[in-house]
Parts: C-alpha cells; sequence; structure tokens
C-alpha cells in the first residue's frame, strides 16, 4: 500500500462514556455488515489499510486529528467483541499500555476457545510484530499500543501505535498476515506518521534511524546474527574500543557512544543470545531480552567489520478520510458537536440492516448498497 502521510498530535484525556458507548454499537454494527457482505478477510484488510480506519474512526465521532482516534476506535472494536462475541466476525486482543502485553494470553485463551489449531502461529505473528516496530526499526517512536485481529479460520492483522515525545506525535503501523512473507524484511502493510510535517522523502535522513526490516538492510542482517554465532567476547571487544577508543572521525555525534549501551548487561544479553545459536535475524529478533539497544550496537557493529551498512530509510510510506468527521462530528466538537440523534438514528439503521440480512431479508442491505455507490 502506497499512502500518504497522516501525521497527528498526541493528545490525553479519553472518550467521554456516552460517546464510547455509542462508538461500540455503531464499530459493532459496521463490523457485522462488512463481513456479512464482504467476510472477516476482507474486514482484516481493511483495519490494514491506514487510511480506512482513519476514516473508520471519524465515522465513530473521535476527533479526526488525534492520536486517540487508533486506541479508542481498537477499544470499541475489542468491546464490541465482548459483547457480540462469535457474532461480530473477528476476534480482538491486545490494546493501550499494561492491556497489549496481555495479546499472547488472550490470544491463546480466545484460539483454545475457538477451536483454532494454529493458536501458537498467532501468538508468535503478535509478538514479533511488536518486536519488529519496538526493536527492528528505530524510527523515535516508542511503542505502546498494540492489538491483534483475528479470525476463527486464522487470519490476522495488527494495528500498533508509538509516541515520540519531543515532537508530540504518533505513528501508526499495520501488518496484515496474509502478505508477510518475512517478518523482517518489508513485512508491513503501511506505516502512517500520525502535526503537519514534511512528507518522508522530504525529511533529511537521521543518524539515529535505523531500519532492520528495509530489503537493503539484509546483508547487515545476516550479519548481527552472524556476530551473535561468534565468541561474544570477540563481539564485546570491538564494540568496546569503537565506543571508548580514540576516533579519526569527528561527527556532531557518533555513531554510537556509551550512554547508548550498558556494555555490562549487553554483555550477559549477548551470551544468552549465542547459546541459543540463531540461525538468522527472525531468531535474533525473537530473543529473549534481545531489544532496541542490543540490535542498535549489533547493526553497527556489523557494519563497521563486516561492511554491512545498516539502513536509515524511514519506513513510513507516503483522502478524504477526514470527511468522515461530518457524519456525526467529534469528540472535541470539530468539524462539529457529536450529533447524538443522528448517531443513534445510524446505529440503529445499520444494526437492523445486519439483523434483517441475517435473517435473510435483504431488502434494506441491498438499499445501503445503492447508497453506498451514489455516494462514491
Amino acid at each position: 500500500m502506497k499512502r500518504a502521510l497522516a501525521e497527528l498530535p498526541l493528545h490525553n484525556g479519553k472518550a467521554p462514556a456516552a460517546l464510547f458507548d455509542r462508538m461500540v454499537r455503531l464499530a459493532g454494527a459496521v463490523v457485522m455488515a462488512i463481513i456479512d457482505e464482504h467476510g472477516s478477510d476482507e474486514m482484516l484488510r481493511r483495519l490494514a489499510d491506514p487510511w480506512w480506519f482513519q476514516a473508520f474512526g471519524c465515522l465513530l465521532g473521535f476527533d479526526w486529528h488525534s492520536s486517540g482516534l487508533t486506541t479508542v476506535t481498537c477499544g470499541a472494536l475489542k468491546e464490541a467483541y465482548r459483547i457480540y462475541g462469535a457474532d461480530l466476525g473477528i476476534v480482538v486482543a491486545g490494546g493501550k499500555g499494561a492491556t497489549s502485553r496481555k495479546a499472547p494470553e488472550e490470544i491463546t485463551r480466545f484460539a483454545d476457545r475457538l477451536g483454532i489449531t494454529g493458536g501458537k502461529r498467532l501468538v508468535y505473528a503478535s509478538r514479533m510484530s511488536a518486536k519488529v516496530d519496538s526493536a527492528a526499526v528505530q524510527d523515535g517512536y516508542a511503542l505502546y499500543h498494540h492489538s491483534f485481529f483475528f479470525t476463527p479460520k486464522g487470519a490476522w492483522c495488527v494495528v500498533q501505535q508509538g509516541m515520540n515525545e519531543r515532537g508530540r506525535t504518533a505513528r501508526r503501523y499495520h501488518w496484515i498476515g496474509e502478505s508477510v512473507a518475512d517478518f523482517v524484511c518489508e513485512p508491513h502493510a503501511a506505516i502512517g506518521d500520525l502535526a503537519a510535517a514534511p512528507r518522508a522523502d522530504q525529511r533529511p535522513v537521521s543518524e539515529d534511524l535505523l531500519n532492520m526490516v528495509a530489503q537493503e538492510a539484509a546483508p547487515n542482517r545476516a550479519a548481527s546474527a552472524a556476530l551473535i554465532r561468534e565468541e561474544p567476547d570477540h563481539f564485546l571487544e570491538t564494540l568496546r574500543a569503537s565506543v571508548e577508543g580514540p576516533t579519526l572521525f569527528a561527527p556532531a555525534r557518533h555513531a554510537l557512544l556509551p550512554i547508548d549501551v550498558d556494555l555490562a548487561r549487553l554483555g550477559r544479553i549477548v551470551a544468552a543470545a549465542h547459546r541459543r545459536a540463531p540461525q538468522d535475524f527472525e531468531a535474533l529478533l525473537g530473543t529473549p531480552q534481545v531489544g532496541p539497544k542490543a540490535i542498535r550496537s549489533l547493526a553497527l557493529t556489523a557494519e563497521l567489520i563486516y561492511g554491512a551498512p545498516v539502513a536509515r530509510r524511514d519506513p513510513a510510506r507516503s483522502d478524504r478520510w477526514a470527511d468522515y468527521a461530518y457524519a456525526h462530528g467529534g469528540k472535541d466538537g470539530y468539524p462539529f458537536p457529536v450529533d447524538r440523534r443522528l448517531y443513534e438514528q445510524d446505529i440503529a439503521v445499520v444494526s437492523d440492516a445486519v439483523r434483517r440480512s441475517r435473517l435473510g431479508h435483504t431488502a434494506k442491505t441491498e438499499a445501503l448498497r445503492r447508497l453506498a455507490r451514489l455516494g462514491g
């Protein structure tokens, strides 16, 4: 998916209870209507499209330009699953903050309940997608939200978000399982920068940016895994010399400084990883305790020893999604306060259409289709 950037400022606060209740009911009705018409796999594809997702959040009445649109929309979908269960058509796990770390446990529980034989594969997808966007992609955004959506047949997608506290902006990462051939080489369906800023291709390259899932980073990924398979002392001695020894160069900031890494702690992590002998970068990334600092140290040392350059390409890829805020208004009063009467009316229309369709009465859903064609 090639998309223009969408950047949103970080906002505090939460959705009012009365609005969130309506968001849950409308979100549930819309999801069921889409799945009845197009199937659950198509629902996942739409959630994996950052612009469709943004339009959906606007339709639900959240602030169209707020980072909270991601967390609240995902929260409404998870609550809809709690209420409607299997009738919703997709399963929702994870969430914001500490709840995000419960995703593997929730996936396992839901998969057991639904009799999904690929539960372990789904847990692996959840963990690896989070590990990629927190450690393999170091773009200045700290991951704080992870929602995992899957179907009874085992298809999945991920919507997760990171924050840049210094810039007060958010970036959302979208994954769709059907297009992930390799977790560590261009795996994203799309990434959106969620306060107006230049396009990604107009930004200067940052020395702090590290993109280990870029296609051109393949030699460095292989070299990083090879470093771990060697004796840890060799790697640590090279790293110690690079951060403590003299340098012939005088950049504004060295590639790696002592403040970036705790050598004693890194030594313990490297020794533990060495014992696992990871055969490739994906296995290395999946090693417990191997986080951003360890990956950065390995990547830069691999560049020094093997001449395998690190990739510093920003992974964000470059509509009418804000128009959808005019459907019901927005929580912050823009473009106008939420119209509760209209909101309830639309919940009733969509919910009734779903109920009638499932009973075999399709006249109302046909009318909705005709209306959608006119709107397009």
